[in-house]
């Protein structure tokens, strides 16, 4: 009788020990595809398995934490932003230089905020802790400058990659800063 008791209390926690540990599985998950939104189902996808990709999310982070992510200056922000402006100002005389000073551009924006740069792979990565909505976007403009690189793409698509990399480069811009806080553009909008 003494040993049925004891195999029942060892089955009960056993079973309270497994419930807990899926709990916080379902939490961990929960918590990873609300902060990364649509970057967690592109890792699922391409890792092809769940754990396997939240796992990587999770490394992700931990390696950009050990970074020196910071937000840019008002005047150096401001100063970028008027640079992005002209790269798209010349976009009309030649969309191909364009792109490319544009994918320059935000280079530079990563490098300066403290984002290694260099592989594409590595930077979607990074940038996806920070910025997960955003990433999309870069992703769908390297694709379309690449395809351009390739000849196969029109002007409307390099318009298309411009559109993609103003996504990232705004996110990017307003890393850490409060949206009370405007660009030099916003300000010249809203007058």
């Amino acid at each position: 009788m003494n040993d049925t008791i004891w195999l029942i209390g060892a089955a009960v926690v056993v079973v309270a020990i497994a419930a807990a540990a899926l709990a916080a599985q379902r939490i961990r998950s929960r918590r990873l595809r609300t902060h990364f939104g649509p970057e967690y189902d592109h890792a699922v996808e391409g890792f092809g398995q769940r754990r396997a990709a939240e796992r990587a999310l999770v490394e992700r982070t931990r390696r950009v934490d050990k970074l020196e992510i910071r937000p840019l200056p008002p005047l150096r922000r401001d100063e970028l932003d008027g640079r992005w402006q002209a790269v798209q100002a010349r976009f009309v005389d030649d969309p191909d230089s364009a792109v490319r000073e544009a994918h320059a551009l935000l280079v530079t924006v990563m490098r300066e905020q403290g984002y290694p740069t260099g592989r594409f792979d590595e930077e979607v990565e990074l940038l996806s802790v920070h910025h997960p909505a955003a990433v999309q976007h870069y992703r769908a403009a390297h694709r379309l400058a690449d395809d351009r690189e390739r000849g196969r793409t029109m002007t409307e698509d390099l318009r298309q990659a411009m559109i993609h990399y103003r996504a990232l480069f705004d996110d990017l811009l307003h890393l850490g800063v409060s949206r009370a806080q405007p660009t030099r553009r916003e300000v010249r909008h809203e007058a």
